[in-house]
């Protein structure tokens, strides 16, 4: 089983953050800017990292089944198409497109898993290219944007439609994934958002297609996004609350028994 796991929520304000609906204005999403060599002895391990406002988060992809290529300075910008809102990777929730030429070329079936060095918000995830194959999430998503859909400009490729599709696994789990639908064209590229907390993405690709791409950014950490809700006390401030409250009622019993 394939699982995108979004471990933990840090705060009463991160879930209802989570719960509201997105905003009107467009965010600025801070891109990984992957660095590191494979480091897995077998497979793929790769590291890169995501900068924001205020601290550095860094990046670990792991897949056991190997990859395509990886790219981490140079080469292609496969990550070009229109410019400002009509990007393939812009949309109403996302301002910039991946920034530089980054990307993590995929090309084998198979479970895939990032990890955060702290949780991140609202993560959205970049794909170039995803033609025959399909991503499937356990963690239901929005799709935001698409390569000549709603205005938007053709990928690097070419454009292609993508749907989302729920599937009933049964006994209350579900599956979410992401198929290339071949409408207006076989070369999907766009973004997809995940809502929430999250130090962990796992997923899975569906075919051994040569290749699809993908890189991840976020809004901001978890901290940064969903700060603590005014008014909302902390919960060891309901304990102490709570206590405060069970001495008055006790003491107020015993004034009234004398």
């Amino acid at each position: 089983m394939n699982h995108c796991r979004g471990h933990a929520i840090l705060s009463v304000g991160a879930l209802l953050a989570a719960l509201g609906s997105p905003s009107a204005m467009a965010d600025p999403i801070f891109w990984t800017d992957w660095t590191g060599t494979n480091t897995a002895t077998t497979g793929f391990q790769g590291q890169g990292t995501i900068t924001t406002n205020t601290t550095t988060i860094t990046v670990t992809y792991t897949n056991a089944n190997g990859i395509g290529f990886y790219q981490t300075s140079g080469g292609n910008d496969y990550w070009v198409g229109g410019s400002g809102a009509t990007s393939p990777y812009t949309s109403a929730a996302v301002d910039n497109r991946p920034t530089g030429t980054d990307i993590v070329a995929l090309s084998r079936a198979g479970t895939q898993t990032l990890n955060f060095s702290q949780a991140i918000a609202n993560p959205v995830f970049a794909f170039a290219s995803l033609n025959g194959n399909g991503y499937a999430f356990d963690q239901d998503f929005e799709l935001l944007s698409l390569g000549g859909v709603d205005g938007n400009a053709c990928g690097y490729w070419g454009c292609g439609g993508a749907s989302k599709v729920v599937v009933d696994l049964g006994n209350g789990h579900f599956e979410y994934q992401l198929n290339s639908n071949g409408v207006g064209g076989s070369e999907p590229h766009g973004t997809l958002r995940f809502l929430g907390a999250f130090d962990t993405l796992t997923w899975r690709s569906s075919t051994n297609e040569y290749w699809n791409g993908f890189t991840v950014g976020v809004q901001g950490s978890a901290d940064e996004v969903f700060p603590p809700v005014p008014g909302i006390p902390e919960p060891s401030t309901v304990i102490l609350m709570g206590a405060g409250l069970g001495l008055l009622a006790l003491a107020a019993r015993r004034r009234s028994a004398r």
